[in-house]
């Protein structure tokens, strides 16, 4: 089949985009509000963008709790959505009224960064502190900017875990079996590993 995404003319019963460009890992984003208020949102367009110095990036569909929050603040956690925390992770996706708290619907246990005013997650294998660097509309051909908003920060602290390092000191992946978002309301979990090594 072929079709073009001006008309979307694609036939299916569901839309196809989202589940070629797969798998997805999950941004679970830490954010506080200027007043105080804890957030936590799982979002699936998410990965680094850079290793010197570190950097990730998540997008939003639309301005919601957590870019108000960021750009108020600066600062956000990104925290290891492993396959143990499945469940608690989907409850966080509900759409709770500004300043609820998704932790407390989660059962999960706010913990705040060392370097960032912001909440991370207690039983999350891997925090990533983060400072905001930019957040942005991406444009369109047609010159226009989309409704979604990217949001860029520098990992400036990182939390492991020590029973998430095997005894050579890498992360278990094996283990934390990281959740990734497929397409439809598929995920995928990254514990089927196996190692390649890059030609030289």
């Amino acid at each position: 089949m072929f079709y073009t995404t001006d008309r979307n003319a694609h036939g299916l019963p569901h839309d196809p985009f989202k589940a070629i460009v797969s798998p997805r890992p999950i941004g679970w984003i830490g954010s506080r509000s200027g007043r105080g208020e804890n957030n936590l949102a799982p979002y699936s367009f998410f990965n680094a963008v850079s290793a010197a110095p570190p950097v990730v990036m998540f997008s939003s569909d639309t301005v919601k709790d957590s870019v108000r929050n960021i750009d108020e603040t600066g600062v956000f956690t990104v925290n290891l959505a492993s396959r143990d925390l499945a469940e608690q992770m989907n409850v966080t996706s509900a759409p709770l009224e500004r300043g609820e708290s998704e932790f407390a619907a989660a059962g999960l246990t706010p913990v705040t960064g060392r370097l960032v005013d912001a909440p991370c997650v207690g039983e999350a294998y891997a925090v990533l502190e983060c400072r905001m660097t930019a957040i942005m509309a991406p444009p369109t051909l047609a010159g226009t900017v989309t409704q979604s908003r990217m949001v860029f920060g520098q990992v400036v602290a990182i939390h492991i875990k020590d029973e998430a390092l095997t005894p050579e000191g890498r992360l278990d992946m094996a283990k934390v079996r990281p959740l990734a978002r497929l397409g439809y309301r598929d995920y995928c979990d990254g514990g089927d590993v196996f190692e390649m090594v890059r030609p030289r």
